[in-house]
């Protein structure tokens, strides 16, 4: 069904692992693949058949971060053009715009955002660049002992893309965000877990099954419509300016899901039975999305 150039999919059990597929390359970022990412993306939250995804990368690498063996401008600039913030904020879907100014790997991390479905980084190798900020948006990060994270755009002279100044800082803090961005250094599992940016660390071989098995854990028995919102929200509403805008949103969201998977979900639990839920997330509520 997802036939692609620079990724592979394998659903089981409702779970897709998603696999960053140019081994030779150590999986370096290419245009193509942010555009096979977004499409993914896009598509999965409409596919009932997957209900979380785990992506990890082909080989002995997660990514390499960009390919920078490319010919031209390898993050696929325009560079004839000399864009303002205004073009970027009014004109972002413009082809000279989306295609020639805006950041790639920004694209990807925005079509993870808006998926429904949770999302697991399982970083089996190497993450260095856009390797490392592409997991930012992923809802959780495990880790092989052989992952070796690097922010490290300094030693390149650019700065933090993928929208990492947003996500960083909210999983490690500012501290650690700004000295991994300072330093551009390349770092351990360990140092990633010490830094809170990956939740755990496994052996190469244990990563993928326990990645699998979290994936399991949280949509078995679970509300499809309620999981998407709940992401949504913990995110969205998390970088709200008042706790009243999480309230609002909130209610609209309680109200409508006590009206079909809410009342399945509390018969089920009077009757002492596994919940049978209905909801689709490719058929979410009509206030969606309320942003």
């Amino acid at each position: 069904m997802y036939q692609y150039q620079t990724l592979t999919t394998h659903i089981e059990d409702r779970v897709c692992t998603l696999t960053l597929s140019r081994p030779d390359q150590l999986n370096a970022f290419t245009v193509e693949m942010a555009h096979e990412l977004i499409d993914f993306f896009g598509r999965a939250s409409d596919d009932d058949a997957i209900g979380a995804i785990v992506v990890t990368g082909a080989g002995r690498a997660y990514c390499a971060g960009m390919d920078l063996s490319e010919n031209g401008s390898p993050f696929g600039l325009d560079e004839s053009l000399t864009p303002t913030i205004d073009d970027v904020r009014e004109r972002g879907d413009d082809p000279e715009i989306l295609d020639g100014v805006r950041d790639t790997g920004g694209r990807v991390t925005l079509a993870i955002f808006d998926c429904t479905k949770p999302v697991i980084g399982a970083i089996n190798g190497p993450a260095v660049g856009i390797g490392a900020t592409m997991t930012l948006a992923m809802d959780i990060r495990l880790a092989s002992d052989r992952a070796r994270i690097g922010f490290v755009f300094g030693k390149l002279g650019i700065v933090p893309e993928a929208c990492s100044s947003w996500f960083l800082p909210r999983i490690v803090g500012i501290q650690q965000a700004l000295e991994w961005v300072y330093t551009a250094d390349i770092f351990d599992a360990q140092e990633a877990l010490t830094g809170r940016l990956v939740k755990a660390v496994y052996a190469p071989d244990e990563l993928l099954p326990a990645a699998r098995a979290l994936a399991l854990r949280i949509i078995s028995n679970r509300s499809p419509v309620a999981i998407a919102l709940a992401r949504q929200m913990l995110y969205r509403n998390a970088a709200a300016e008042h706790p009243r805008t999480a309230h609002e949103v909130d209610s609209i969201a309680m109200f409508y899901t006590s009206l079909d998977d809410g009342k399945e979900g509390v018969a089920s639990f009077r009757e002492k039975r596994e919940p049978a839920f209905r909801s689709k997330a490719s058929a979410m509520p009509d206030f969606y999305p309320w942003w």
